[in-house]
């Protein structure tokens, strides 16, 4: 059997991944939290995510195409700070992501069919895991068709929205309502919507020609997704301004509305459940690939690093992730797990934008820049992210030093 994954993603396809991975419900959602911690400010917390994230994005890259393997981050850390940064940066990702797969899986459900969560969400982790399970070129033609879907409603919204009288550009001014603090957090808050590009990195061992299709690909991605997210902000802000944005629970339906385009709301509502379902499709890819490269390793059970024969995926791995996913959102609801997922994969970045400063001065601007930015928006988040996304790092070392004390 063999345990390499198969190279079949060109530079299309890798693009295509990273804006299902970002362009998903994290759109749909974040701007209103985002707007009650920044207020008026909403775009500077925009702009401080992008910025975060293309540092992390460019030292992404540089590590990557060194790197061609399953595991992103876990990898790049081990082999550039040491073993038990690689498994920390590991631990966070898997933990949090998991968490962020059962809230993905729950949002669809939600939009899809309110009162029966639970059960749409298993069943749409148990659809998208048979899809993971046939190969990666199944998720990534999947990917195109929800990207198409999800980029058509935005432009929607937005068109909808600029184009009515409602529209007013004084609301984009910034006002006395905006405080540092206040643009950290939601910075903070809105880079869970940029995190996606990541997936490109992890699914490094099924790209074609890793060393100049990744680097390209990343950027590329990134770079879409920041447009669409300007013009989504710019559009729902100068509506329904900073206030009203806050306090909305559905921010691009209630935009809509107040455009007197109460006709596109329930396409909003298709959106959302659309995204969702390509945000969860795009995560359990990321955690089944970075579990598999940790299962090599031994931190997690070696069966997980097998490799089909036929499709070539870590399909142990895929059931796996597949199945905890689909018990936490049966059981559970971790909607709410937005915040202690950003600060999980922000510690991630951390060790990513670490390791790329040990590549040499050429890199270590952009590292420098993204490491702090990291930390200080991680810390920035609510004081319950923090205490969560802590204890769970804690645990994670504690169990990497009984396996080192076992060994």
């Amino acid at each position: 059997m063999t345990q390499e994954l198969r190279r079949s993603l060109g530079v299309f396809d890798a693009v295509v991944i990273g804006l299902g991975s970002m362009v998903g419900a994290g759109i749909f959602v974040a701007l209103a939290p985002a707007a009650r911690a920044a207020g008026s400010g909403l775009l500077l917390g925009l702009a401080l995510a992008a910025v975060v994230a293309y540092c992390n994005a460019m030292s992404s890259a540089r590590l990557a195409a060194l790197y061609p393997a399953s595991g992103g981050t876990y990898v790049y850390g081990r082999e550039r700070l040491g073993a038990f940064w690689g498994y920390l940066a590991g631990w966070a990702f898997v933990v949090g992501k998991t968490a962020s797969c059962a809230a993905m899986a729950l949002t669809v459900g939600a939009y899809a069919w309110p009162g029966q969560e639970h059960a749409v969400a298993v069943a749409s982790v148990v659809a998208l895991t048979a899809v993971n399970y046939g190969g990666v070129q199944k998720s990534a033609w999947l990917t195109r068709a929800i990207v198409a879907v999800v980029l058509a409603v935005l432009a929607a919204v937005v068109v909808s929205s600029l184009g009515s009288g409602s529209a007013g550009f004084g609301r984009l001014d910034v006002g006395a309502d905006t405080s540092v603090g206040g643009v950290l957090q939601a910075a903070g808050l809105l880079f869970f919507a940029f995190a996606g590009y990541a997936r490109i990195a992890t699914l490094g061992e099924e790209v074609r020609d890793p060393a100049r299709t990744i680097p390209r690909a990343i950027p590329l991605a990134l770079g879409i997704a920041l447009v669409v997210y300007v013009c989504v902000a710019v559009s729902v802000l100068s509506v329904l301004g900073a206030g009203e944005l806050g306090r909305a629970t559905a921010p691009l339906a209630d935009a809509v509305r107040a455009a007197d385009a109460q006709w596109l709301a329930p396409m909003v509502r298709v959106g959302a459940a659309v995204a969702a379902l390509g945000s969860l499709l795009a995560l359990i890819l990321g955690v089944s690939r970075t579990t598999l490269a940790m299962a090599r390793d031994g931190h997690l059970p070696t069966a997980l690093a097998a490799v089909h024969p036929r499709f070539q995926v870590p399909h142990r791995a895929e059931l796996a992730v597949g199945a905890v996913v689909a018990v936490v959102a049966a059981t559970a609801d971790v909607r709410g797990a937005i915040g202690f997922s950003s600060f999980g994969v922000l510690v991630y970045y951390t060790i990513a934008n670490a390791s790329a400063w040990t590549l040499g001065s050429r890199n270590r601007v952009l590292a420098s820049t993204g490491l702090v930015g990291c930390l200080v928006l991680a810390f920035a988040l609510p004081l319950s992210s923090v205490v969560a996304g802590a204890a769970v790092l804690a645990v994670g070392a504690v169990l990497y030093g009984v396996r080192l004390c076992r060994g």
